[in-house]
């Protein structure tokens, strides 16, 4: 335990120094910065006023820009370390490759997790000081979703990262990675319905093995609880999970989908030739 505490601390402060962490920071930061400039909190559009607005737009924008950040950086963690050579020196250290791979993980998503929970919890106390009411069943369920997000591409980032031999080869695999999950999202698989003409189940059972587009679809149901806006697909999700099931499948989906790449990449990485 002592040494999987030490290994996460270790890359806390060896992100916590790289650019790429700064520039993250940066990006969200910014985001609610410029929701704010542009009064989104003051605004009212379809019944949506003051903070709910704001986090609903900021969790449509994370949707698209969290996912490839936590690829990109993540995929660096194995893939460079062992280009870099660190492996040769883990080995002659007192440091078993379980304690390493999951301080690692723990670690990184500390500082993938931090920056956005960060912005959130700045847009609430901002909402406090203007006396602006807060949504608090919104928030703590759009942390929760962002948490399990974060989770979910964190494992397959190191999974991608314990496969490819080299940085630039993990780099590509999870560019390619987050561009098909994005096009499954609906311009795929519309095609494919209208195509094969398959049962609308089947369609939608399809997208919902999707990571984002459960992220995507559970974020609008938080507002819209009936899914008025996502047409007939509504009815199958509501009749197979039911509006609050549904909300708890967009939360422990994303959570087994990380945990299992994870689990898939530590074993990889505990059998295959480290140097």
């Amino acid at each position: 335990m002592n040494s999987l505490l030490l290994t996460a601390r270790l890359d806390i402060v060896e992100s916590l120094r790289a650019r790429w962490f700064l520039l993250y920071s940066l990006v969200f930061g910014g985001i609610v910065a410029l929701l704010f400039a542009f009064g989104l909190t003051e605004s009212r559009v379809l019944g949506f006023i003051g903070l709910s607005r704001l986090l609903v737009t900021y969790i449509q924008l994370t949707m698209a820009i969290l996912p490839i950040f936590v690829l990109i950086t993540t995929v660096r963690s194995v893939a460079g370390d062992r280009e870099a050579g660190v492996f040769e020196y883990l080995l002659s250290l007192p440091v078993s490759l379980s304690a390493w791979f999951w301080g690692k993980i723990l670690g990184r998503y500390v500082t993938i997790f931090l920056p956005v929970f960060v912005a959130m919890l700045g847009a609430v106390l901002w909402a406090q000081l203007k006396a602006i009411d807060v949504p608090w069943e919104m928030f703590f369920y759009y942390t929760g979703l962002l948490a399990a997000m974060a989770w979910c591409f964190l494992g397959i980032g190191m999974l991608i990262s314990t496969l490819a031999r080299s940085t630039d080869v993990a780099q590509g695999a999870a560019f390619v990675v987050w561009l098909s999950m994005l096009l499954f999202l609906d311009l795929i698989l519309l095609g494919v319905m209208i195509q094969g003409r398959i049962a609308p189940e089947v369609a939608v059972g399809i997208a919902l093995l999707n990571p984002l587009q459960v992220f995507r679809t559970a974020s609008l149901a938080m507002f819209d609880p009936q899914l008025i806006v996502l047409g007939p697909s509504a009815y199958v999700i509501l009749d197979l999970f039911g509006s609050s099931g549904y909300r708890f499948y967009a939360l422990l989906y994303p959570l087994a989908i990380g945990s299992l790449a994870a689990l898939v990449g530590f074993l990889t990485f505990r059998r295959s030739d480290l140097p």
